[in-house]
């Protein structure tokens, strides 16, 4: 079978040519973005998978933490300002952090507080230990006992 090709045909199967050319470079270009956008939802996703992984695990320490319930002779600080309470931190070096996020200077030197009332420092720790008898947390360092005055 003898096909007869004409000019216009030519040029019209060589314009479709171009045509599906231009359409597979855009298809590659395209490509090539959406591989690029994938690449990097892969890494945000992986690293939020890594997050949830450490989160986990903290959160399963602290479930621990928390069933096992208190053992005799741990600690907690308590944090006054102006002798009220003002947060319950697991250790001093917590407290002590902490009073630096609200103003006081972190290389502070911490005194004991002696007979002066809570209320008289900005900041003051007080740490209370875990007594099993009392089924509750009690002052580490009590006051000093004073003695009463005679009767008039």
């Amino acid at each position: 079978m003898i096909r007869i090709v004409t000019r216009s045909r030519l040029a019209q199967l060589e314009e479709d040519a171009r045509a599906a050319i231009d359409r597979a470079e855009r298809a590659k270009a395209t490509t090539a973005e959406v591989g690029a956008i994938l690449t990097q939802v892969m890494r945000e996703l992986s690293a939020a998978q890594q997050e949830l992984l450490l989160k986990d695990i903290e959160i399963r320490r602290l479930r621990e933490e928390l069933g096992r319930g208190p053992v005799e002779g741990e600690t907690l600080t308590v944090l006054l300002h102006h002798g009220e309470p003002h947060t319950i931190y697991a250790s001093r070096a917590d407290a002590y952090a902490d009073t630096a996020t609200h103003g006081a200077p972190p290389d502070q030197v911490w005194k004991p507080c002696g007979e002066r009332p809570a209320a008289a420092f900005t900041w003051r720790c007080e740490a209370f230990i875990y007594n099993p008898a009392s089924n509750g947390f009690r002052r580490l360092h009590l006051p000093a006992e004073k003695t009463l005055g005679e009767a008039a």
